[in-house]
């Protein structure tokens, strides 16, 4: 006989409700990790969005700091629940020389552990419950539970009309909107923009974001655009990749255009743990020209604060600038791995989206569906892990609207790892098209 819950309604979705669909897999997988010398047969995550390429130069510097540099005071009492000031005005500063070109407001920044506090937090103070946030896809698949869980927003992935035969490429219209607002009507609160895309790597023009601001003004929707990926490009000049970049598509930030807009429906998010790969530090941060949103972010932001020793630590880092370049540019550089994916790829003629920036490859293996279904893209997903070893993204849950599309991963593991993923993955292709 099945126990009644003890916990609360919503505490029994929680508890029936996984974080993500792949989650038993990555834990399987964690437990029997590839080493080339321990465990040569062992799995490859290829699932989680990290950036592991330039964290042990990283660790050092985080280290240099921690000793050579007395503790502040602060760093062991409470502290503004929008982020410590040393903290805001030294991120203020490197957003404004990295992104914005403006000179940015610290008051107009909050800080929050990771970035799904910043979502959770503005979607809960933006939106009410059964509004829509309204997401381009394909899209970041953890979107949903970010607006779900707490705020008890639903999903709205906007197919965009010039997707349909070009897949990931994210040319923006108002009449995606329209369709979009005919469809919900009032209860359309966000619009969210991923810019670089997750998983497409794609961008949208300054154009296309000032049409998007202005239409989402007309109708006091809210405009969120997510730059967690903007110092995550590809060098789109590279010998080998130049061919796949034509038409070239540049990612410039909203920043500069958010500051002088500064509009009450246009906000920005950021995170360290992309660009700065440290997710497990829980950093994000949001940035906005809206005074009612911040006070009300401040007011509610007590549960989801980031440690003072984390924010001491990364309020000395950023005003070296310089070291931060050459780190981005050498150590933690995003191309050679990305190049590794490509060349796969291309040898097994197998299609897939030229990414401008981000983590990731988004790539078509619906050559290999056995139906055009949900569940037999899930299988496909299964049995890559199964006859590999190797644990690609959950497929279904991001918005894509073609099936037999997946992303890899391409920046979680090392580039001698990820070699070897891709030799086992040649294999496998090479063997089912036989």
């Amino acid at each position: 006989m099945k126990q009644p819950s003890t916990l609360s309604p919503r505490g029994a979705v929680a508890a029936r409700t996984p974080l993500r669909a792949d989650f038993d897999l990555f834990n399987e997988v964690m437990q029997n990790e590839y080493d080339a010398v321990k465990n040569p047969e062992g799995a490859i995550p290829l699932c989680i969005a990290e950036n592991l390429l330039g964290w042990n130069s990283l660790r050092e510097k985080l280290r240099e700091i921690g000793s050579q540099k007395a503790c502040p005071d602060w760093v062991a009492s409470y502290t503004d629940t929008l982020g410590h000031p040393d903290l805001r005005a030294a991120l203020a500063s490197f957003l404004s020389q990295e992104l914005g070109g403006d000179a940015l407001d610290p008051e107009c920044l909050a800080v929050s552990a990771g970035a799904t506090a910043v979502i959770e937090m503005t979607s809960f103070l933006l939106a009410s419950p059964d509004d829509y946030a309204v997401i381009p896809g394909p899209a970041y698949g953890g979107y949903t539970p970010d607006i779900q869980f707490k705020s008890d927003l639903q999903r709205y992935d906007l197919q965009l009309a010039d997707s349909v035969d070009h897949p990931g490429v994210y040319n923006l219209t108002i009449k995606d909107l329209d369709r979009a607002y005919a469809d919900l009507s009032e209860q359309f609160k966000l619009l969210i923009l991923t810019h670089p895309n997750n998983p497409t790597g794609q961008v949208f023009t300054e154009d296309q974001i000032f049409a998007a601001v202005t239409w989402c003004e007309e109708r006091r929707i809210h405009c969120v655009v997510n730059e967690i990926y903007a110092l995550s490009l590809i060098d789109q000049d590279h010998p080998e990749l130049s061919a796949d970049y034509e038409d070239r598509q540049w990612f410039v930030s909203c920043l500069s255009q958010l500051e002088q807009r500064k509009s009450d429906y246009f906000h920005w998010w950021y995170s360290f743990s992309k660009d700065f790969g440290i997710s497990g530090l829980r950093v994000g941060a949001l940035y906005t020209k809206n005074e009612q949103l911040i006070t009300a972010y401040r007011n509610y932001g007590a549960p989801s604060t980031t440690s003072n020793y984390t924010q001491w630590l990364l309020s000395e880092l950023l005003p070296q600038t310089d070291w931060i370049r050459q780190w981005m540019q050498t150590e933690r550089n995003l191309t050679p791995s990305y190049l590794i994916v490509i060349k796969a790829l291309r040898e097994l003629q197998i299609d897939y989206v030229p990414a401008v920036g981000s983590l990731f490859v988004w790539f078509d293996l619906s050559k290999f569906l056995t139906e055009d279904t949900d569940d037999a893209w899930v299988e496909l997903w299964k049995d890559i892990y199964g006859k590999t070893g190797l644990l690609l993204t959950y497929p279904v849950g991001m918005g894509s609207d073609q099936r037999g599309w997946f992303r890899m991963v391409f920046t979680g593991v090392p580039p001698a790892t990820l070699r070897e993923a891709m030799r086992r993955f040649t294999y496998y292709c090479r063997a089912k098209q036989v």
